[in-house]
């Protein structure tokens, strides 16, 4: 049986010598040269070696297989895996940031910063073992414990490491001895808790606020039908969440070995950018961090007390910590470096354009920027013109939607069973609209508003009501102006002719009072016309209902007249102290104060008042007059109703007495055409609204009216305009047998 280790230091040895092959040195100065041609001939400041100051980078660029092994045969060591050669930019972005420093004679002078890089190839425990070898030198790791008393060189931060597991397992070592970690690759949020990891500091940009960004970006260009491509680890199954990851498979071709005389610069841009990677830049602003935090410390020292060999003091790790948090300058690029109070630097995510070509290689445009704390709120800023579609595409943004998109009118519905994307494009209802594309819902237009055909924006009500200009209402009008006309014609028919045997036979002074009454119902409908204010709304049911009463009154009056007096002709009958002036006016009077006391009373608990409807009619608002109480409305009809009963009961018992002119004949039939008027008018005037209901009960007034009008006085004009020879006094008395 086979005993198996870790054997850490032969994959360390495999890695170095995979860099050999990759590149030489001199190949490394001059990809260091294309990052910073212009610090290439800066002095160097001199260099002390007690005083350097060491700076640990752990870079993750070799993917080697981690399956364990059997122990029934000697363990394999695998010296090459999956090269990631773009990675190998972090190593370069550490160096040049270490060089720009040591160059600059202003920061750290006196001071030369070191750099010692660890390979982890993606490996939790490699990354643990390189740790501890860092932290004690390669001593043989004990843990809690140096075994050096004087360190030739201090270590001031850990710069590492690209996966979050590794930055958490370092993380936890690196707490017990309060060293700095700056991580430029790990986005667990565990990692910002600073109870757990308080030497912890992320240069990474909030990675909420790339999701954000993402989703701003399909919004902008209206895609919800899409596929993730996401790298097959722990940052990729935080980035999809609870979706089920999706296995990509890369095509492995490390890999001739190299000449030693390829440059960076010739190789595919889907191999190695030359241009700074998100991560690099992280790795830049991480040491430039570290070199801040140190002078920082320093210049406090200085300015505390003057102390000989203050730059050969050893410099403990943990010190570091409060000058990190309170870091703050510019960098090379201009950009501002700051942490927040959980140790997190969150400069936001550049959105690009990769432009790719025929030779496999591309370039990055920038067209866009995701900003977490920008200062007029605007977070997500993007440059429609700098970007360069492929050709395909026509320069218009691809069409990425599992269903068209939902007009204007139109509110998003979701489809039982299907994705929330996948909906269907319901028509906004009566009284919504929506104004824009893809609305989650129809908005409700004002009170005063109605929605267009289109249902995309709202239009002002117009008022409706029963105005003199419009066509039923000059219609109304003149139908009340020739009525009344024509009353007029009648009672000066009856003044011409007021001696006469067959006025007299009727009571002249019902008569009047009867053509006056009907007079003013024919006037009182020109009150439901026109705009309702508060003094029309006020009179109009109550003027209407009075009157009436009064022209009723006078009919009852006629027809009790009528019966009287065929009772008086009869010998001994007692009857005819009954007739005379003083009944017909009781009968006038007693009826007409009735209907008065019940006008008073709905006048006095609740008037009449003018309202605007908003709600019964989609386009318009319904000027009216709310009665009040519907109940006392129905009251003063009743009373009319009963008024009109009686007299048509009376009038139809007396029709058959044997005058030459029996007038109940004619009260019968006027009566009849009352009463079936205001019947009908009934469920016409609940059916209908706003102006056509004001109409309907113009048309019952002039209706009514026009029927006692017509069938009581009419045959009257016609026997003294005609027919004179009828108006005698004898053809009057004369019996029929």
């Amino acid at each position: 049986m086979y005993m198996s280790r870790w054997d850490g230091g032969s994959r360390l040895l495999a890695f170095k010598t995979l860099l050999l092959f990759f590149i030489l040195p001199e190949r490394v100065s001059e990809g260091l040269e294309s990052m910073s041609s212009q610090l290439t001939n800066a002095p160097a400041k001199p260099a002390t070696s007690r005083g350097e100051m060491i700076l640990g980078g752990f870079v993750s660029l070799l993917n080697i297989d981690e399956t364990l092994q059997s122990f029934t045969k000697e363990p394999e060591i695998y010296l090459f895996g999956n090269m990631m050669p773009k990675n190998y930019q972090h190593i370069l972005s550490m160096y040049f940031a270490v060089r720009e420093i040591n160059q600059d004679l202003q920061l750290l002078p006196n001071t030369t910063l070191g750099l010692e890089v660890y390979e982890n190839c993606f490996s939790v425990r490699l990354a643990s073992k390189h740790l501890l070898d860092l932290l004690f030198l390669k001593q043989g790791n004990p843990i809690n414990y140096n075994c050096v008393r004087r360190r030739r060189r201090n270590l001031l931060a850990i710069i590492g490491g690209l996966t979050s597991p590794n930055s958490i397992h370092m993380a936890h070592v690196l707490n017990t001895y309060k060293i700095p970690q700056l991580s430029y690759g790990s986005s667990d949020p565990v990692l910002s808790d600073k109870r757990q990891f308080p030497s912890f500091f992320s240069m990474v940009p909030n990675e909420n606020l790339q999701y954000e960004g993402i989703v701003q970006l399909l919004k902008h260009f209206g895609w919800n039908w899409i596929g993730l491509l996401v790298s097959e680890d722990e940052n990729g199954e935080t980035f999809l969440q609870n979706l089920q990851p999706k296995l990509f498979q890369n095509d492995r071709k490390g890999a001739n070995r190299c000449t030693g005389r390829e440059k960076l610069g010739s190789l595919p841009g889907s191999v190695f950018e030359m241009t700074m990677s998100g991560e690099s830049y992280n790795i830049y602003n991480g040491v430039y961090s570290s070199a801040r935090a140190l002078q920082a410390m320093r210049s406090r020292r200085a300015k505390a007390a003057s102390l000989r060999n203050q730059d050969r003091a050893i410099v403990q790790p943990w010190q570091l910590h409060y000058f990190l948090g309170n870091t703050h300058f510019n960098n090379g690029a201009g950009d501002e470096i700051i942490f927040d109070e959980k140790g997190d630097f969150d400069p936001g995510y550049d959105i690009f354009n990769m432009v790719t070509f025929h030779n496999k290689s591309f370039q990055r445009i920038q067209i866009g920027r995701m900003v977490s704390k920008a200062p007029d709120g605007k977070t997500f800023i993007i440059s429609e013109s700098a970007i360069l579609w492929n050709h395909k595409f026509q320069q218009v943004p691809p069409f990425a939607r599992c269903v068209q998109r939902c007009r204007q009118g139109y509110s998003k519905a979701v489809q039982e069973g299907k994705q929330a994307c996948c909906y269907n494009c319901t028509k906004c209802p009566e009284g919504r609209i929506s104004a824009e594309i893809d609305a989650d819902q129809c908005g409700r237009c004002p009170e005063d508003h109605y929605s267009n055909a289109e249902k995309d924006q709202c239009l002002p009500k117009g008022f409706s009501y029963l105005s003199y200009g419009e066509p039923l209402g000059v219609a109304l009008t003149s139908l009340i102006l020739f009525f009344s006309a024509t009353l007029i014609l009648v009672a000066v028919i009856f003044l011409l002719h007021w001696d006469t045997p067959i006025v007299k036979a009727n009571n002249r002074n019902i008569t009047c009072i009867l053509l006056s009454s009907l007079l003013l119902c024919y006037l009182c409908s020109l009150l439901f016309i026109g705009w309702p204010g508060e003094v029309t709304c006020f009179l109009r049911q109550t003027l209407f209902g009075t009157i009436f009463s009064i022209s009723v009154s006078c009919v009852l009056a006629k027809t009790i007249t009528v019966v009287l007096a065929f009772l008086a002709t009869k010998p001994g009958n007692r009857m005819r102290k009954w007739l005379g002036r003083r009944l017909a006016a009781s009968v006038i009077v007693l009826c007409s104060f009735i209907q008065a006391v019940i006008c008073a009373a709905w006048l006095m608990t609740s008037s009449p008042f003018p309202e605007l409807d908003m709600h019964s009619l989609t386009d318009e608002i319904i000027v009216q007059c709310n009665e009040g109480s519907d109940s006392m409305f129905y009251v003063v009809l009743g009373y009319l109703g009963l008024l009109a009963s009686i007299s048509f009961t009376v009038a139809f018992f007396a029709r058959k007495l044997p005058d030459t002119f029996n007038e109940a004949k004619l009260i019968t039939f006027s009566m009849l055409v009352f009463c079936s008027v205001w019947l009908s008018f009934i469920p016409a005037y609940l059916s209908t609204k706003g102006k056509h209901m004001v109409a309907v009960e113009i048309f019952s007034i002039l209706a009514s009216t026009t029927g006692l009008l017509g069938c009581i006085f009419l045959p009257k004009c016609y026997i003294m305009l005609l027919s004179p020879h009828l108006n005698t006094k004898g053809h009057l008395n004369r019996r029929i047998v």
